[in-house]
């Protein structure tokens, strides 16, 4: 009895062990939003969210959703992960804007911009702030809202390519500790 107890605890924890540590990504060369290194603002009675300004990006990419196959101007897309050659590390429980595969809307003034619906988050662990110059500092951790992921979701998209791939040119990002 004990035996078939185990067996069955194995069976039904096991898939979601599996699951919950080794994300499905999907990596594609199409038109998205890069919201690596964007600034986020609030957006009014929706506590919950942040509007992300996101660069409009055509190259390799991973989500978790599918790839948008074709965007014009003023059309939706979506927010998706290109690797990253470095970022600093923090560890504080200030908010930050977790965009990967949020909704975008492609600026109709600029279309190589485009405005993201982000959720909020905080307290979920040590998380990365991208700079655009890759210079960090003690406030790189302590001012604004960005868009961010955290260090264990970071490494899961990194790691998840092959390295053969044109994806992964730049897979191995460098870790710099900002000040909390």
């Amino acid at each position: 009895m004990k035996k078939a107890m185990l067996v069955f605890l194995l069976i039904a924890i096991g898939p979601a062990t599996a699951i919950a540590g080794s994300p499905d990504f999907v990596v594609c060369k199409s038109t998205y939003a890069l919201c690596t290194t964007a600034a986020c603002r609030p957006i009014p009675r929706k506590k919950s969210f942040v509007s992300c300004r996101c660069n409009v990006m055509i190259d390799y990419s991973a989500g978790l959703k599918a790839c948008e196959e074709k965007t014009s101007k003023g059309q939706l897309l979506r927010s998706r992960y290109h690797p990253i050659s470095s970022y600093a590390r923090c560890s504080n429980s200030r908010p930050w804007a977790w965009c990967l595969d949020a909704p975008c809307a492609i600026d109709k003034d600029n279309p190589s911009q485009a405005a993201c619906k982000c959720s909020v988050v905080a307290n979920q662990g040590d998380y990365v702030i991208v700079n655009a110059d890759g210079k960090y500092d003690d406030s790189s951790c302590t001012t604004g809202l960005y868009s961010s992921a955290t260090v264990v979701e970071l490494d899961q998209v990194t790691e998840f390519p092959k390295p053969t791939t044109p994806y992964c040119n730049r897979c191995r990002s460098r870790s710099i500790r900002a000040s909390d």
